[in-house]
């Protein structure tokens, strides 16, 4: 009988034990699920596009006039920038091309871009903007110059929650590298361009 009594104490003991270790289980596994989704919520955040960016110059997926490559003027069209989120301290922008022979060719990179600002014009450095170094070894506007076939340009504006300090001679990956955990918000705008033989 002694045994029995202390064979149902056991028992009782590990399925208290049991049910403990399958609700702190459950609570951990509840906590990182809930982790999970709020930074899904925040990177969906990030990504929602709620900024734009525009121009009169071409549409999403259209055509540069040659006026804004090296068979032009060589200079950079005008943009519109809107609804940028008012914890932004800054923007950044990075012009490139993912069809280069290379793999990505870089045409304009400028940082620290007042927040407030509505418009670039062409032929223009933007408000308090600092210019980068692009690939063609140069801090200025360096327009579409495709070898052959059709290349995007892609015009990705970023709103930041700093200012960056990095020096003139960055290029695109050390200004990624400094923007990383600090991208409030992100657009792109692309143009298509086709030399003509």
């Amino acid at each position: 009988m002694e045994s029995q009594k202390n064979l149902r104490l056991v028992l009782i003991i590990l399925g208290v034990f049991a049910l403990v270790n399958a609700f702190a289980w459950g609570l951990f596994f509840y906590t990182m699920n809930n982790q999970n989704i709020q930074r899904t919520q925040s990177q969906q955040t990030i990504n929602q596009n709620i900024m734009k960016i525009q121009s009169s110059a071409f549409e999403n997926n259209g055509t540069l006039s040659s006026a804004f490559t090296c068979d032009g003027e060589n200079v950079n069209p005008d943009l519109q920038i809107s609804e940028v989120m008012e914890n932004a301290k800054s923007l950044a922008l990075i012009v490139n091309d993912p069809d280069a022979p290379s793999g990505d060719w870089v045409h304009w990179i400028v940082w620290n871009i007042d927040p407030k600002i509505t418009e670039i014009k062409q032929n223009s450095t933007p408000s308090n903007g600092v210019l980068g170094q692009t690939d063609f070894g140069e801090n200025k506007w360096n327009g579409p110059c495709p070898p052959s076939g059709i290349h995007h340009y892609n015009f990705t504006l970023y709103a930041l929650d700093i200012m960056l300090d990095i020096p003139t001679s960055s290029k695109k990956a050390e200004l990624l590298k400094a923007m990383e955990g600090h991208i409030v918000d992100q657009t792109v705008l692309v143009g298509m361009y086709q030399r003509k033989k």
